[in-house]
């Protein structure tokens, strides 16, 4: 098995930055940020001696709540430097999502900025937090969530009491010197947990996935590896930060390599295609869907991309027609497709840039050296011969430390053996290619982001006029799927769509609101009284296409 590299996040940094001081780390044109890795460095330190300053203990979980902005990239590494926890936030959230991941994670401070399209943080931070305004600094926020002492502001509202602006924040790193962070970090561990990152659960609750230093770090060592990254790389970084793909197998596979993070505040395929030509990117990362968007563009062919020659596709199936695009109008001939989940850092297997065109569409690639996964048979769990559906189960040094404070589930998740169970089936062939073919979860991925559909019907069944319901996903041809929701009226009251929409805009994201809606008090079950969801999806996906 190869060496995995126990080193902390901090070290990791310093470590960069003393190969490389004068090579660009961050580049955010958006924002007008240009920085060298010695520069990204001190700001880092900045950060953490601020949040030091703020008291921010080791351990102590820090949500963040912003777009891809800069401040994302220092407080991912600042806070890593003073052992605190990053809990990542997804930027469509709204506030019962967001009361929920700050009660359930323990955090002690959230980091927020104004605005994203339709939605208004600060507002929804207010509606959350309605004492915010005569809160003492420091004190306690709020009677449900207990531990939360600090809201930090990035922006330029005028009118914030209550909270924090962020540059006065780390402003506050003068009063921590250097010596003093120095001892915070000698006494970091790098099995400590860095990272949380909340995946919805088929309960219906989000769980927060601890990731380690030595998770994450080394996943980010392999993805980079098969990417060929070095620091004469470039990668332009469009997908969201608070996911894995961002943080983990972009910024962090930045960062460990050498490698120039050019980063946009959000997905827009016209401005990603303006700055891959304008900052010679020689590597991008995205779903599908971002993929196929840039190729979309009437204006697609006037921009100059040839410095580009690698990247990852993930999230979702690529079409293979779109994988042969990518690879040649894109000039991306070295493109690669990654597999894996939060629990697992998160890549497990990947193609290789030298692999067939058909093994680059048809599978999810290969495991990396050190990572072991199996198929097994769902009902008695043993290993099953090539070729032959089952449950990939996976184990590995990157394998998460557990759900925060959710024991059961944790113990349902990794068996006692160390492995993970992913609740995806697939095969494996003789070469050891993986396919994935179908979730024994009826998880939804609508454009790379997955959709639990527990977590919608518990949601729903808070409205007075709904009996039961049942939400299922059918095919779409641009999102790869979408939501269905199939109501059973309480009592045969009359219901619209129209209010059922209004009921969950502002209170859940975006992209989990259902697309489709049906009403009906025929649910087909099966003869114990089970839900056939299969049917529904038979029976509604024929008028939905």
């Amino acid at each position: 098995m190869p060496k995995f590299r126990e080193i902390t996040m901090g070290d990791l940094l310093r470590e960069t930055a003393g190969r490389f001081p004068d090579r660009e780390a961050l580049v955010h044109p958006e924002f007008g940020v240009r920085q060298t890795y010695e520069e990204f460095l001190a700001s880092c330190t900045e950060v953490a001696k601020g949040f030091m300053a703020l008291g921010v203990n080791p351990g102590d979980k820090v949500s963040v709540w912003t777009t891809n902005l800069p401040e994302w990239v220092y407080l991912q590494f600042g806070l890593g430097m003073i052992g605190a926890v990053l809990v990542t936030v997804n930027t469509n959230y709204k506030s019962h999502e967001l009361e929920y991941i700050l009660r359930q994670s323990d955090s002690t401070t959230l980091v927020i900025m104004e605005q994203y399209r339709d939605t208004n943080y600060r507002e929804i931070t207010r509606s959350v937090l309605p004492g915010l305004g005569g809160a003492d600094t420091g004190g306690l926020l709020s009677d449900e969530l207990p531990f939360l002492r600090n809201v930090v502001y990035i922006g330029d509202y005028p009118d914030i009491p209550g909270m924090k602006r962020f540059d006065e924040v780390v402003a506050l790193a003068g009063e921590i010197g250097d010596d003093e962070l120095a001892e915070r970090g000698k006494s970091l561990n790098c099995r400590d947990v860095v990272n949380m990152q909340y995946t919805s659960g088929t309960t219906g609750f989000p769980k927060g996935v601890m990731l380690s230093h030595y998770n994450i770090i080394n996943n980010a060592r392999m993805v980079g590896e098969v990417m060929g990254m070095s620091e004469r790389d470039r990668l332009l970084i469009q997908v969201p930060l608070f996911h894995c793909f961002g943080c983990v197998m972009s910024t962090l596979n930045c960062v460990y390599y050498g490698a120039a993070m050019i980063v946009l505040e959000y997905f827009d395929p016209l401005k990603a295609l303006q700055t891959i030509e304008n900052e010679r990117c020689t590597a991008v990362n995205g779903v599908p869907t971002m993929f196929i968007g840039i190729m979309s563009l009437p204006e697609f062919r006037k921009f100059d991309l040839s410095s580009l020659r690698t990247g990852i596709m993930a999230g979702s199936t690529c079409p293979t027609e779109s994988m042969k695009r990518v690879m040649s109008d894109m000039h991306c001939p070295e493109i690669v497709i990654a597999y894996g989940l939060t629990e697992s850092s998160p890549v497990m297997t990947m193609t290789r840039r030298d692999d067939p065109v058909e093994a680059r569409v048809s599978t999810v690639g290969r495991l990396f050296d050190g990572v072991e996964a199996r198929i097994v048979d769902i009902e008695t769990g043993e290993e099953v011969p090539p070729g032959v559906h089952g449950e990939i189960i996976t184990r590995s040094p990157c394998v998460m430390e557990g759900y925060y404070k959710m024991p059961e589930e944790t113990a349902v998740a990794i068996d006692g053996d160390g492995w993970l169970h992913t609740g995806d089936l697939g095969t494996v062939d003789e070469e050891g290619y993986f396919r994935v073919t179908g979730r024994i979860k009826d998880m939804i991925i609508r454009g790379g982001e997955n959709i639990y559909p527990r977590e919608i019907e518990e949601f729903l069944h808070t409205h007075p006029k709904v009996q039961d319901v049942y939400v299922v996903g059918v095919s779409d041809a641009k999102y790869g799927e979408q939501v269905l929701a199939v109501v059973v009226p309480e009592n045969g009251v009359p219901v619209e769509e129209e209010e059922f929409v209004e009921f969950c805009r502002g209170r859940i994201s975006r992209h989990k609101i259902p697309r489709y809606w049906r009403f009906t008090t025929d649910i087909p079950m099966t003869a114990s009284g089970k839900v056939q969801k299969y049917k529904l999806v038979e029976r509604y996906s024929r008028d939905v296409e």
